[in-house]
């Protein structure tokens, strides 16, 4: 990429930046970040369900890469979504649910590839999208969990009896140590990677959307990280907001990570306008 397409690509993202659109976006989809996070717990507690693995390991993950206050809060979430069965219809009405933060995020992308003259399609047809979207994310997600619980197991079963080396226990320890995170994140950037090539209507491909999915990817462990960090040792939002500190923290997080989406859908549009460059 030359230095001149990328002073184009700034001098477009901050032409994008100007329309009054891109203002409350973020604002927009923490919110219903907030509002889908409990069906969401619920629908990945049954698709986790099927295969004996819990929540907690979510809670584990949560206390390891966020603020105490995030996570605080976050467990009460998680502690509290019921576990037992439900009907299928009970699961479609969560996912619908689910699903508020997508139409948010194809809104503000067919805002973008349409240069402002169009959100969508229609009530239903952007609902059903959507929906489709959440659900391969979600299935995602716990199939990046399954790995992380069973991953060692799967692959010791078929190297002991597919390679006969029933020996090898402690390589393929050592080997699983460094290969699980590796496939969870590339997991984690292939659900990113969908979500801005199923979400938009207009016709991309699948090539064009992976600048920006790995901008935002990065984007957003890093948001993460530094605000963790923030919290932690600079911010005290207890002085200011009282016992709603949690909540504060929680939503500030939504916030950026929901900008940190907004740019990689920006930053695909960019990259797709000065290709010629």
């Amino acid at each position: 990429m030359t230095n001149k397409r990328l002073r184009q690509m700034a001098l477009l993202m901050i032409k994008q930046f100007r329309d009054p659109y891109y203002q409350g976006f973020a604002a927009q989809m923490s919110f219903y970040f907030i509002l889908s996070i409990v069906p969401i717990m619920i629908v990945l507690s049954q698709i986790l369900g099927l295969v004996s693995i819990s929540l907690d390991i979510v809670d584990d993950l949560v206390n390891q890469y966020v603020s105490e206050e995030i996570a605080e809060l976050l467990e009460n979430f998680i502690t509290y979504v019921p576990t037992g069965k439900m009907n299928f219809l009970f699961i479609v009405i969560a996912l619908w649910s689910a699903s508020k933060a997508q139409i948010s995020m194809m809104r503000m992308a067919n805002y973008a590839f349409t240069e402002g003259q169009s959100t969508g399609k229609g009530f239903f047809r952007d609902r059903l999208r959507a929906l489709r979207t959440i659900t391969f994310t979600l299935f995602t997600v716990a199939f990046a969990l399954v790995i992380l619980v069973y991953g060692e197991l799967v692959f010791k079963l078929l190297i002991t009896t597919v390679f006969n080396s029933p020996g090898a226990e402690y390589e393929i320890h050592r080997f699983w140590l460094g290969f699980r995170w590796p496939a969870a994140m590339a997991l984690y950037f292939l659900m990113v990677s969908y979500n801005y090539y199923s979400l938009p209507f207009t016709k991309v491909k699948f090539r064009d959307v992976l600048p920006g999915s790995f901008f935002a990817s990065a984007g957003m462990l890093a948001v993460t990280f530094f605000y963790s960090i923030y919290t932690k040792y600079v911010g005290n939002f207890d002085i200011i907001y009282g016992s709603l500190a949690s909540s504060v923290a929680l939503m500030f997080w939504f916030f950026f990570l929901s900008w940190t989406l907004g740019l990689g859908v920006l930053f695909n549009k960019v990259y797709s306008d000065t290709k010629t460059m």
